[in-house]
Formats: C-alpha cells, structure tokens, sequence
C-alpha cells in the first residue's frame, strides 16, 4: 500500500512521517510529483502555517491540485488532511486575507474569537465525535491553531475551546483533523492506524 505524503513547504512532513511509520505504513512517498499522488492508494496533506500562504504553496506546485482531486474526488483514494491540511478543505481562508481552499467541503476558516478565548488554542483537549465514523474516536488530542473551520455539513467532531471547535471533517473517502495526530501520542497513532486500514 503506497502513500503519497504531500511536499508542499508546509512544515510538519518529519513529524506526519514519523507517525505514518509508527502506525504501521511502509511505503512513504514524501513527494511534490503530481505523478506520485496519481500512483498512490492513499494521499496524506500534512500543514502547519498560514492558510494563504499553503494554500499558494499547494497551487505553486504545476499539476498538484488537479491530481489531487483526480486521484481523490474521482478515483476515491482516502485522504487524510491534518492541521493546516484540514482547513485547506474549506471553501475559503480568511487568515490575512481572503483566500480560495480546495473547496472539497463547505465553510470557512475564521479566527477564533481572541476576545472570548485564549488564542492560538494549544495544549490537550477533548475530541467529541457527532457521527459514527470509522476513523474518527472519542479521545483527547493535542491541538495547536488560531483558526478554525466554520463548516456548513461534513463535521464528524468537536473540540471546546469557549464552544463547539470542529475537530474533524469529512465525507466519502475524505477526512481532515485540525488537531495533530502527530502529537497525539497513543490517540493520534491509533487513528493513523485506522486511516491505513480504512476502506471507504
């Protein structure tokens, strides 16, 4: 089972590698190549930064965005987004500016209310599923962002961080965490695990 782990500039390869390898996988691509997600059985979009700026990164690379959504919306390999990975998914990025996602799921990335809570949401923190899903588990997760996914459907989980964060998102073969799996320790390994073995 080959994995395309994708290279865009965005931060937290080493570590996304690291736990990919714990849980199990063996066949690692760390890739920019376009061609490289088209081979893969599964696509992996790690992201630590600013939403404008991985989103251009992601568009930087010629024929990265269009085999990404060949290889996932149309040819239905699952998809694993985490941090900056997951806000990607949203239709819009409001982090220094307006920004255009991916648009695979409905919403915007907005920051967290600075006046209302403490800002950048970090540390440990509850992950509350709202729907059955076969990756997404009651636990607690470490969680490092200032901005959140204000989704319109799709939203498997929450976190609270002065209400309701959104936690996970998804639909068909698609999944996005905001919190680090990475970091995770033994939670975030074991959906990692459940991510290599899940069959959409």
């Amino acid at each position: 089972m080959s994995i395309a782990l994708i290279d865009y500039g965005a931060g937290n390869l080493h570590s996304v590698h690291n736990a990919l390898k714990a849980a199990g996988a063996r066949d690692i691509a760390v890739t920019a190549d376009p061609q490289a997600v088209l081979r893969a059985d599964r696509v992996v979009l790690p992201g630590v930064g600013a939403f404008g700026a991985c989103a251009a990164g992601l568009r930087g690379i010629d024929g990265m965005v269009e085999a990404l959504e060949t290889r996932v919306l149309t040819g239905g390999a699952p998809f694993l987004g985490v941090c900056v990975g997951m806000q990607l998914l949203a239709t819009t990025g409001e982090e220094m500016g307006s920004h255009a996602g991916l648009g695979w799921m409905p919403g915007v990335v907005r920051q967290l209310p600075a006046d209302t809570v403490r800002v950048p949401h970090m540390g440990w923190n509850d992950v509350t599923p709202l729907v059955d899903h076969p990756l997404i588990e009651a636990g607690e997760a470490y969680f490092l962002h200032s901005f959140a996914f204000e989704a319109t459907d799709g939203i498997l989980a929450v976190t609270d961080h002065g209400g309701p964060v959104t936690a996970a998102i998804g639909r068909d073969n698609i999944v996005g965490v905001q919190f680090h799996p990475e970091k995770s320790q033994r939670y975030g390994i074991a959906l990692v695990e459940r991510f290599l073995a899940w069959r959409p």
